[in-house]
Protein backbone atom coordinates (compact mmCIF):
# COMPACT_ATOMS: atom_id res chain seq x y z
CA UNK A 1 0.00 0.00 0.00
CA UNK A 2 0.95 3.56 -0.81
CA UNK A 3 0.30 6.72 1.46
CA UNK A 4 -0.01 9.96 0.03
CA UNK A 5 -0.20 13.36 0.87
CA UNK A 6 -0.18 16.77 -0.66
CA UNK A 7 2.71 19.07 -0.38
CA UNK A 8 4.44 22.05 -1.23
CA UNK A 9 1.82 24.09 -1.27
CA UNK A 10 3.21 27.08 0.88
CA UNK A 11 3.64 30.64 -0.87
CA UNK A 12 5.83 33.07 0.06
CA UNK A 13 5.17 34.32 3.48
CA UNK A 14 1.78 31.84 3.77
CA UNK A 15 2.73 28.21 5.23
CA UNK A 16 0.91 25.72 4.76
CA UNK A 17 1.64 21.85 6.47
CA UNK A 18 4.53 20.51 7.23
CA UNK A 19 6.74 19.01 4.24
CA UNK A 20 9.58 18.09 6.21
CA UNK A 21 7.72 15.93 8.80
CA UNK A 22 5.26 14.63 5.95
CA UNK A 23 8.19 13.62 4.07
CA UNK A 24 9.30 11.09 6.51
CA UNK A 25 6.17 9.38 6.73
CA UNK A 26 4.62 8.77 3.49
CA UNK A 27 5.75 6.83 0.52
CA UNK A 28 4.76 8.95 -2.13
CA UNK A 29 4.25 13.43 -2.46
CA UNK A 30 1.52 15.07 -4.32
CA UNK A 31 3.69 18.51 -5.34
CA UNK A 32 1.48 21.07 -6.03
CA UNK A 33 2.52 23.17 -9.05
CA UNK A 34 1.77 26.96 -8.54
CA UNK A 35 -1.48 27.07 -9.98
CA UNK A 36 -3.71 26.23 -6.65
CA UNK A 37 -0.77 26.63 -4.68
CA UNK A 38 3.17 26.83 -4.32
CA UNK A 39 6.01 29.30 -5.27
CA UNK A 40 8.86 28.17 -7.34
CA UNK A 41 11.55 27.89 -4.79
CA UNK A 42 9.29 26.46 -1.93
CA UNK A 43 8.08 23.24 -4.66
CA UNK A 44 12.06 22.86 -5.00
CA UNK A 45 12.62 22.50 -1.52
CA UNK A 46 10.19 20.28 -1.12
CA UNK A 47 11.20 18.32 -4.25
CA UNK A 48 14.38 18.21 -2.74
CA UNK A 49 13.31 16.74 0.02
CA UNK A 50 11.30 13.99 -1.68
CA UNK A 51 14.09 13.27 -3.92
CA UNK A 52 16.40 12.38 -0.20
CA UNK A 53 14.23 10.48 1.42
CA UNK A 54 13.34 8.40 -1.77
CA UNK A 55 9.32 9.25 -1.76
CA UNK A 56 8.30 9.38 -4.92
CA UNK A 57 6.99 12.26 -6.38
CA UNK A 58 3.62 13.28 -8.72
CA UNK A 59 2.21 17.09 -10.38
CA UNK A 60 -0.20 17.96 -7.67
CA UNK A 61 -2.00 19.84 -11.03
CA UNK A 62 -5.09 22.18 -10.51
CA UNK A 63 -7.24 24.89 -11.70
CA UNK A 64 -5.77 28.40 -11.76
CA UNK A 65 -7.00 29.41 -8.44
CA UNK A 66 -4.84 30.66 -6.01
CA UNK A 67 -7.40 32.73 -3.75
CA UNK A 68 -9.75 29.64 -3.49
CA UNK A 69 -6.83 26.93 -3.24
CA UNK A 70 -8.15 25.13 -6.27
CA UNK A 71 -11.09 24.42 -4.77
CA UNK A 72 -13.87 26.38 -6.85
CA UNK A 73 -15.02 24.62 -9.49
CA UNK A 74 -13.77 26.01 -13.02
CA UNK A 75 -15.51 25.15 -16.57
CA UNK A 76 -12.32 25.94 -19.04
CA UNK A 77 -12.18 25.06 -22.35
CA UNK A 78 -10.86 21.89 -23.03
CA UNK A 79 -7.94 23.67 -25.21
CA UNK A 80 -7.28 25.59 -22.12
CA UNK A 81 -7.11 22.69 -19.49
CA UNK A 82 -5.07 20.56 -21.80
CA UNK A 83 -2.77 23.57 -22.04
CA UNK A 84 -2.76 24.31 -18.04
CA UNK A 85 -1.97 20.71 -17.00
CA UNK A 86 0.53 20.39 -19.74
CA UNK A 87 2.47 23.51 -17.98
CA UNK A 88 2.38 22.43 -14.32
CA UNK A 89 3.90 18.96 -15.51
CA UNK A 90 6.66 20.87 -17.35
CA UNK A 91 7.17 23.10 -14.26
CA UNK A 92 7.45 20.21 -11.68
CA UNK A 93 9.80 17.95 -14.19
CA UNK A 94 12.00 21.15 -14.35
CA UNK A 95 12.59 21.44 -10.48
CA UNK A 96 12.23 17.73 -10.31
CA UNK A 97 15.15 17.35 -12.94
CA UNK A 98 17.59 19.94 -10.70
CA UNK A 99 16.47 18.35 -7.56
CA UNK A 100 18.06 14.61 -9.02
CA UNK A 101 14.51 12.51 -9.41
CA UNK A 102 11.55 12.31 -11.50
CA UNK A 103 7.85 12.86 -11.89
CA UNK A 104 6.60 9.72 -12.11
CA UNK A 105 2.69 10.33 -11.75
CA UNK A 106 0.26 12.96 -12.13
CA UNK A 107 -3.09 13.59 -9.11
CA UNK A 108 -5.40 16.06 -10.09
CA UNK A 109 -6.63 18.75 -6.95
CA UNK A 110 -9.44 19.64 -5.31
CA UNK A 111 -11.85 20.86 -7.76
CA UNK A 112 -10.18 19.38 -10.70
CA UNK A 113 -9.99 16.18 -9.25
CA UNK A 114 -13.63 16.05 -8.59
CA UNK A 115 -15.01 17.19 -11.33
CA UNK A 116 -12.76 14.33 -13.64
CA UNK A 117 -14.04 11.74 -11.50
CA UNK A 118 -17.60 11.99 -13.89
CA UNK A 119 -17.29 14.47 -15.98
CA UNK A 120 -16.42 13.08 -19.13
CA UNK A 121 -14.95 16.48 -21.68
CA UNK A 122 -12.74 18.00 -18.72
CA UNK A 123 -11.64 13.98 -17.97
CA UNK A 124 -10.36 13.66 -21.71
CA UNK A 125 -9.11 17.26 -21.48
CA UNK A 126 -6.64 15.96 -18.47
CA UNK A 127 -5.66 12.74 -19.87
CA UNK A 128 -5.12 14.46 -23.38
CA UNK A 129 -2.42 16.31 -21.37
CA UNK A 130 -0.64 13.25 -19.67
CA UNK A 131 -0.18 11.76 -23.45
CA UNK A 132 1.16 14.80 -24.94
CA UNK A 133 3.66 14.77 -21.71
CA UNK A 134 4.49 11.34 -21.05
CA UNK A 135 2.37 8.18 -21.55
CA UNK A 136 4.06 6.43 -18.89
CA UNK A 137 3.14 8.95 -16.13
CA UNK A 138 0.64 7.29 -13.63
CA UNK A 139 -2.76 9.03 -13.00
CA UNK A 140 -4.45 9.06 -9.75
CA UNK A 141 -7.95 9.14 -9.69
CA UNK A 142 -10.66 8.70 -6.93
CA UNK A 143 -11.07 4.65 -6.83
CA UNK A 144 -14.57 3.52 -8.12
CA UNK A 145 -15.18 6.54 -10.58
CA UNK A 146 -15.72 6.77 -14.34
CA UNK A 147 -12.53 8.52 -14.85
CA UNK A 148 -10.33 5.14 -14.12
CA UNK A 149 -11.56 3.17 -16.98
CA UNK A 150 -11.54 6.30 -19.29
CA UNK A 151 -8.15 6.78 -18.57
CA UNK A 152 -7.09 2.97 -18.86
CA UNK A 153 -8.90 2.70 -22.34
CA UNK A 154 -6.65 5.25 -23.47
CA UNK A 155 -3.40 4.00 -22.29
CA UNK A 156 -3.18 5.05 -19.09
CA UNK A 157 -1.75 3.28 -16.03
CA UNK A 158 -4.04 4.39 -13.19
CA UNK A 159 -3.94 4.33 -9.49
CA UNK A 160 -7.03 4.07 -7.87
CA UNK A 161 -6.95 6.29 -4.21
CA UNK A 162 -8.90 6.17 -1.44
CA UNK A 163 -8.93 9.23 1.79
CA UNK A 164 -7.86 8.50 5.26
CA UNK A 165 -8.92 12.07 6.35
CA UNK A 166 -12.37 12.47 4.47
CA UNK A 167 -16.10 11.20 4.98
CA UNK A 168 -17.50 9.21 1.92
CA UNK A 169 -21.04 9.45 0.40
CA UNK A 170 -23.01 6.44 -0.12
CA UNK A 171 -22.48 6.54 -3.90
CA UNK A 172 -18.58 6.72 -2.99
CA UNK A 173 -17.79 10.12 -3.68
CA UNK A 174 -17.09 12.57 -1.18
CA UNK A 175 -18.89 14.31 0.86
CA UNK A 176 -18.49 18.36 0.06
CA UNK A 177 -16.35 20.54 2.62
CA UNK A 178 -19.53 22.57 3.37
CA UNK A 179 -21.00 19.78 5.12
CA UNK A 180 -21.21 18.10 8.50
CA UNK A 181 -18.58 14.85 8.16
CA UNK A 182 -16.40 16.02 5.37
CA UNK A 183 -13.20 15.90 7.38
CA UNK A 184 -12.25 13.61 10.03
CA UNK A 185 -9.43 14.45 12.45
CA UNK A 186 -9.13 11.43 14.65
CA UNK A 187 -5.86 9.35 14.58
CA UNK A 188 -6.97 5.99 15.83
CA UNK A 189 -10.38 5.98 14.23
CA UNK A 190 -8.69 7.25 10.78
CA UNK A 191 -6.14 4.48 10.97
CA UNK A 192 -8.50 1.43 11.65
CA UNK A 193 -10.92 2.55 9.49
CA UNK A 194 -7.96 2.47 6.13
CA UNK A 195 -6.86 -0.76 7.94
CA UNK A 196 -10.32 -1.94 7.69
CA UNK A 197 -10.43 -0.68 4.12
CA UNK A 198 -7.66 -2.80 3.23
CA UNK A 199 -8.68 -5.74 4.63
CA UNK A 200 -12.19 -5.41 3.83
CA UNK A 201 -12.97 -3.60 0.22
CA UNK A 202 -14.72 -1.40 1.41
CA UNK A 203 -15.54 1.87 4.13
CA UNK A 204 -18.50 3.01 6.07
CA UNK A 205 -20.25 6.12 4.65
CA UNK A 206 -21.51 8.98 6.59
CA UNK A 207 -24.82 7.01 6.91
CA UNK A 208 -23.34 3.88 8.14
CA UNK A 209 -23.09 1.99 4.46
CA UNK A 210 -20.46 -0.01 3.52
CA UNK A 211 -19.32 1.41 0.54
CA UNK A 212 -17.23 -1.01 -1.73
CA UNK A 213 -13.49 0.73 -2.12
CA UNK A 214 -10.87 -0.60 -3.75
CA UNK A 215 -7.41 1.42 -3.50
CA UNK A 216 -3.90 1.22 -4.15
CA UNK A 217 -2.63 4.43 -1.96
CA UNK A 218 -4.15 6.19 0.44
CA UNK A 219 -3.90 10.08 0.82
CA UNK A 220 -3.91 12.22 3.75
CA UNK A 221 -4.54 15.80 3.25
CA UNK A 222 -1.05 17.82 4.46
CA UNK A 223 -3.60 21.04 4.93
CA UNK A 224 -5.67 19.00 7.39
CA UNK A 225 -5.68 19.73 11.88
CA UNK A 226 -3.49 17.31 12.83
CA UNK A 227 -2.37 15.74 9.71
CA UNK A 228 1.03 14.65 10.80
CA UNK A 229 -0.44 13.23 13.73
CA UNK A 230 -3.09 11.25 11.49
CA UNK A 231 0.03 10.27 8.87
CA UNK A 232 2.19 8.96 11.64
CA UNK A 233 -0.69 7.19 13.71
CA UNK A 234 -1.77 5.32 9.96
CA UNK A 235 1.68 4.38 9.03
CA UNK A 236 2.36 2.44 12.44
CA UNK A 237 -0.68 1.08 12.20
CA UNK A 238 -0.40 -0.20 8.85
CA UNK A 239 3.20 -1.46 9.61
CA UNK A 240 1.95 -3.25 12.71
CA UNK A 241 -0.75 -5.39 10.86
CA UNK A 242 1.57 -6.01 8.76
CA UNK A 243 1.09 -4.35 5.69
CA UNK A 244 3.60 -3.20 3.08
CA UNK A 245 4.39 0.22 2.56
CA UNK A 246 5.79 1.18 -0.46
CA UNK A 247 5.27 3.67 -3.87
CA UNK A 248 2.87 3.06 -6.23
CA UNK A 249 5.47 4.03 -8.42
CA UNK A 250 9.35 4.45 -7.92
CA UNK A 251 11.33 7.15 -6.75
CA UNK A 252 14.00 6.97 -9.28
Amino acid sequence: MDINSDLGESYGAWRMGDDAAMLDIVTSANVACGFHAGDPAGILDTVRAAAQRGVAVGAHVAYPDLVGFGRRNMDPTSRELTADVIYQIGALQGLAAAAGTQVRYVKPHGALYNTIARDARQADAVIDALLAVDATLVLVALAGTPLMARARDRGLAVVAEAFADRGYNDDGTLVSRRLPGAVLDDPEQIAERMLALIRTGSITSVNGRAVPLRADSICVHGDSPGAVAIARRLRAHLEQAGVTLRPFAPSA
